[in-house]
């Protein structure tokens, strides 16, 4: 198999080219990777490739030479929160602004062993990299899927979250998805339903000058299952500022739950205000705006933030991890 994305292909113009690679197992992976890495390593194209520690080991032996042409990082680091990897290829195209190379990605952000709060995450990120990258500069992005490991749902909305598709082996030429979303691919996961937790730990209305007690409620109960001190004091401020924003943007109050769910402690905020940005979270505020910070923030301290808007009102859930602290 030849990959068939080129010079001729990319180009220099403003295009970027999302793919999904659909493979079985290790083999499967690597013949429907290394082409795409090697011939960018032929053709001096900067390469990025964020997938498992396992994976970047056997793409570096299967590479040999070309390896030392591409950067590679653990999606377990970049992608525990599937909102930091949208910012993680912003900073591979700055790195890279004024280069009129075409650039090229492999990242592999949904594998089986995901938690189904995350998956739909990994979803809702795939969706989310057409809108954040419409119209920028010329590069190509790879996302593997492995059809032995993942259920037949996942797989089918990669097709729709995907303009283009691949399979690995020798057949595995690239077309058109033909239930891609296009414009609607955003607006599709804002609204998907989340769960209602088995069991409250905490509920209560907050107000102005009750920041104090929802942080002094969520510390206690951090504590008590287990968070050291370090991962106490971020899950605290990351809840403060989504609460603050309830205060600020929100209408001016909110409503503050608590659970335990799995091995992770989640805190939820509900709102009547309105998230417009499909990107929010996603995208740095910069160092002079205030707009923005809030869920920034979160997603830098949280293992995993899950955030859906309507008309209605915003909730926000920001879960911590019990485990490795």
């Amino acid at each position: 198999m030849t990959a068939s994305l080129t010079h001729d292909t990319l180009g220099t113009t403003a295009v970027f080219r999302h793919e999904a690679l659909f493979y079985a197992g290790e083999d499967g992976f690597l013949s429907g990777v290394l082409p795409f890495l090697a011939q960018g390593a032929e053709n001096d194209e900067p390469s990025l490739v964020v997938v498992s520690a396992p994976r970047i080991s056997m793409l570096r032996d299967a590479l040999g030479r070309h390896a030392r042409k591409i950067c590679f990082a653990d999606m377990a680091d970049v992608g525990r929160n599937p909102a930091r990897i949208i910012p993680a290829w912003r900073r591979f195209l700055d790195d890279h602004a004024g280069d009129e190379r075409p650039l090229r990605g492999v990242g592999e952000p949904i594998w089986a062993a995901r938690s189904a709060a995350a998956l739909v995450e990994c979803q809702r990120h795939e969706a989310l990299l057409n809108v954040a990258f419409a119209g920028s500069r010329s590069w190509a992005l790879m996302c593997p899927y492995d059809t032995d490991a993942l259920p037949a749902a996942v797989l089918d909305e990669a097709q729709r979250s995907h303009p283009f598709l691949r399979g690995s082996g020798d057949g595995g030429d690239s077309g058109d998805s033909a239930v891609f979303r296009g414009e609607d691919m955003a607006a599709a996961h804002r609204d998907a339903p989340l769960p209602e937790p088995a069991r409250c730990l905490e509920s209560m209305e907050f107000t102005q000058g009750q920041l104090r007690v929802v942080r002094a409620v969520t510390a206690a109960r951090g504590e008590q299952f287990g968070l050291d001190g370090d991962s106490v004091e971020s899950f605290v401020l990351a809840v403060h500022e989504i609460a603050a924003n309830s205060l600020t943007h929100g209408g001016g109050s909110g409503t503050y739950r608590l659970w335990r769910e799995g091995r992770s402690l989640v805190c939820e905020v509900r709102d009547s205000g309105y998230i417009a940005e499909p990107l929010a979270g996603r995208v740095h505020p910069g160092d002079d705006s205030q707009r923005g910070r809030g869920l920034w923030m979160a997603n830098q301290l949280c293992d995993l933030v899950q955030v859906r808007s309507a008309q209605s009102g915003s909730v926000v859930r920001l879960h911590v991890s019990l485990d490795n602290r």
